[in-house]
């Protein structure tokens, strides 16, 4: 008895110490011997972390221009039926206002059953499709009818199986892609995540096969780019406001605009590189 008390003081000892690996250190250990930090498929690890960084409800219930700032640099998750997870840093967002944004599927207010998500709570998928082909995804926010288009992100995990998906839309033989070239766009994101008409009003805090997690090391204001929107075509003083975000300097954004980010640069905001 008095040494099994012993083991016990030992254990409740370490359990309390300061000394104790907090869940990021478990993360680290979790990580793979060649430096890969995809967590492995332990179902202990996959649960404790899904439960522990799931973007909520109340991140998503926020004006259409702050969310759409708001999304770069979190974590987009795709889980296949298969148990695999893709990985995904955003990049570079959209914003569209809802009623009075010419550009915007729901202007003028009305609503469809296509555009039906947009009116739905924040944090909801409104999908559709481009060409009769291609999908685009967008998340609903606060506001009428407002939503922001995801452009592009930056591939964290799997990115053999996105490689996979992007190749079977595509047509005859073609060479593989760069790593670059997997999401760096509204339709190659849909694509390389598995992401269709199916995922149209789903919502991205309750949904089992795709959400939002937090990501580490989030940009400032100082690392964000605004500037024009890309494809909207002919929508007067619309296609000129800066609604469309991204992330300054990385190599996985669709569009850079060079003159705005001098113009920035001279402005004080950031150094020009």
């Amino acid at each position: 008895m008095p040494r099994k008390r012993k083991l016990l003081a030992q254990l409740s000892a370490l359990q309390s110490s300061s000394s104790f690996p907090p869940f990021d250190a478990l993360e680290d250990l979790n990580a793979t011997p060649d430096g890969d930090s995809s967590p492995k498929s332990s179902k202990y690890f996959a649960i404790e972390k899904k439960k522990s960084s799931q973007l909520e409800a109340d991140f998503f219930s926020q004006p259409c221009i702050s969310l759409a700032k708001s999304f770069l640099g979190q974590i987009l998750v795709r889980k296949l039926p298969d148990g695999r997870e893709l990985w995904g840093r955003i990049v570079e967002t959209e914003a569209y206002l809802g009623g009075e944004d010419e550009a915007s599927h729901s202007k003028g207010g009305k609503q469809t059953q296509r555009n039906a998500a947009m009116f739905m709570k924040p944090g909801t998928l409104y999908v559709y499709q481009i060409y009769g082909i291609y999908f685009c995804v967008n998340v609903s926010s606060q506001g009428e009818g407002a939503a922001v288009l995801l452009r592009s992100l930056e591939p964290l995990q799997g990115l053999d199986v996105m490689r996979e998906l992007r190749s079977a839309s595509r047509k005859g033989p073609t060479k593989p892609l760069k790593d670059w070239q997997l999401c760096n766009g509204p339709s190659k994101l849909c694509q390389a995540f598995g992401i269709d008409k199916t995922f149209d009003q789903r919502d991205l805090t309750q949904d089992a096969a795709i959400w939002m997690a937090p990501g580490h090391d989030l940009p400032g204001e100082q690392d964000v780019v605004a500037t024009t929107r890309i494809g909207i075509g002919n929508r007067g003083e619309w296609a000129q406001k800066p609604l469309r975000f991204y992330l300054r300097g990385n190599k996985f954004v669709s569009v850079v605009d060079k003159k705005t980010e001098r113009e920035m640069a001279a402005m004080g905001h950031f150094s020009c590189s």
